[in-house]
């Protein structure tokens, strides 16, 4: 009776809301297409020899990469644990003892014997040794274990997408990296050729002084000018050695120059990207497949948690040998013991530690829903922002490439106007200036087009497999 109680006392399910991992059938702006550049290997998506030998590097030595390997082999071994906690235990026990009983008590008057057979009693010190199989099995009778061993393999299973998605975080860090240390180097290229087109326009101008067609100030701004790229140097190449070693960090190594082609910088072509559609990324995500488990994990929790609450059955079974004397220990069937038992137990009175594991059980499958939908979300957000970024910069590149022709061609016009007096240095030094910072921002407008390459694929789910 008291089990029937207690198991119609059981309180609701708390769940109110599932999950929702509906995606607009298309992305803004994009057409329809199936086919998806996340299907590449990051082998087939990145061609350049000194990237590739970089990422694989750091897929070995990366001790990031490596903690999250462990972190794996401890979400098996925690499979393996709950596995076993539904299956029968059986331990081999041993024991060894001795004991003295007063004479008027009750052990102690049953074991004086001299009154009926006088001068035979037990020993003073009784010993007792002892060798048996012992062994307890609960019965999973509401799968509260073999569920709680299902949610392990499902955390396992989140374990594993979470590698997945460090991998692909791991590539793009370190191709952003290398595609920013090229251009870093374009940029010192650049701003080494311009501090030689100050310098010349430095002397023109003393020479100019020296024939009085300008004032000292004309020679001090263009020395300013030299000066302040000549800083300008130092900072970039701080830069250099900092991302250098930002990307021999993520390869595991001690800091060391990291092999590039600078020179072919200015020639890469961003590939053409397939999208796909939108439904794809719940394939092709770790980081939503990683909240997809994580999910199912929390449900079965849920389950677990709620099976607390019904009966549970144990058996337990023992067999072996015991005695007073070692000489008598395995003597059959004198000396031999075993025994039989079941328990039925039901919680009744003072449940709160069960409710409350029950109710944080319930809260934590409502975090995972949400979790998994704003996962999708932030994906497809991430991949319509990135391919918006990957069009528009395409726009602004070539803007920026016409600007950087025009004022290339207006350095010289203005240099020849300066030495036919036909304008002033003022318009040199601006027009050097404007050439020189359009460089900058062309190199780095095509930074920003390869890391929105990479970023794409890293949207797309690319890199893992």
């Amino acid at each position: 009776m008291l089990l029937l109680v207690t198991a119609c006392s059981l309180p609701p399910s708390l769940i109110r809301r599932t999950e929702n991992n509906a995606t607009p059938v298309i992305y803004k702006n994009n057409p329809q297409d199936s086919s998806n550049t996340a299907q590449l290997k990051w082998k087939e998506f990145f061609t350049d020899p000194n990237l590739t030998a970089l990422i694989d590097t750091a897929l070995r030595n990366n001790q990031e990469f490596n903690i999250i390997l462990q972190d794996i082999n401890i979400a098996q071994n925690e499979v393996r644990s709950r596995k076993g906690q539904y299956l029968p235990f059986v331990n081999i026990e041993g024991a060894a003892g001795f004991e003295k009983v007063g004479r008027y008590t009750r052990s102690g008057a049953v074991e004086s014997t001299d009154e009926i057979r006088p001068g035979q009693v037990f020993p003073e010190a009784l010993p007792d040794y002892m060798v048996a199989a012992v062994a307890s099995w609960e019965l999973d009778i509401w799968k509260k274990l073999r569920n709680a061993k299902k949610s392990a393999v499902y955390s396992y299973l989140a374990s594993v997408e979470g590698k997945n998605f460090m991998i692909t975080n791991l590539i793009a860090e370190i191709a952003t990296s290398y595609y920013e240390l090229m251009a870093l180097d374009n940029q010192l290229e650049i701003l080494k050729k311009n501090i030689e087109i100050y310098q010349n326009s430095l002397e023109i101008v003393k020479l100019e002084k020296q024939s009085a067609k300008v004032t000292e100030l004309a020679v001090r701004r263009f020395e300013a000018e030299v000066l302040k790229n000549q800083s300008r140097l130092f900072y970039i190449q701080q830069r250099i050695i900092e991302t250098e070693n930002r990307i021999n960090f993520l390869v595991g190594r001690f800091p060391q120059t990291v092999s590039r082609n600078s020179q072919a910088f200015s020639n890469l072509l961003p590939d053409t990207i397939h999208a796909g559609i939108p439904s794809q990324l719940l394939a092709n995500r770790p980081d939503i497949r990683q909240a997809e488990q994580q999910l199912a994990a929390a449900k079965l929790d849920v389950k677990s948690a709620r099976a607390y609450f019904y009966p549970s059955l144990n058996i337990a079974a023992g067999i072996g040998y015991q005695a007073f004397n070692p000489s008598f220990l395995v003597t059959t069937p004198e000396s031999m013991i075993y025994s039989l038992g079941g328990q039925l137990v039901a919680p009744l009175v003072n449940r709160n530690a069960i409710k409350a594991y029950y109710y944080s059980a319930t809260s934590r499958q409502i975090q995972n829903v949400y979790n998994y939908e704003r996962t999708i979300l932030n994906a497809y957000i991430e991949v319509a922002n990135q391919l918006a970024n990957i069009n528009n910069l395409q726009k602004s590149y070539d803007s920026k490439a016409k600007q950087v022709a025009a004022l290339t061609e207006s350095i010289d016009i203005s240099v020849r106007l300066f030495k036919s007096a036909r304008a002033d240095y003022m318009e040199v030094l601006l027009t050097q200036r404007d050439a020189l910072e359009a460089r900058f921002e062309l190199v780095e407008t095509k930074m920003q087009q390869m890391n929105a390459r990479v970023n794409i694929y890293q949207a797309l789910g690319g890199g893992w497999k």
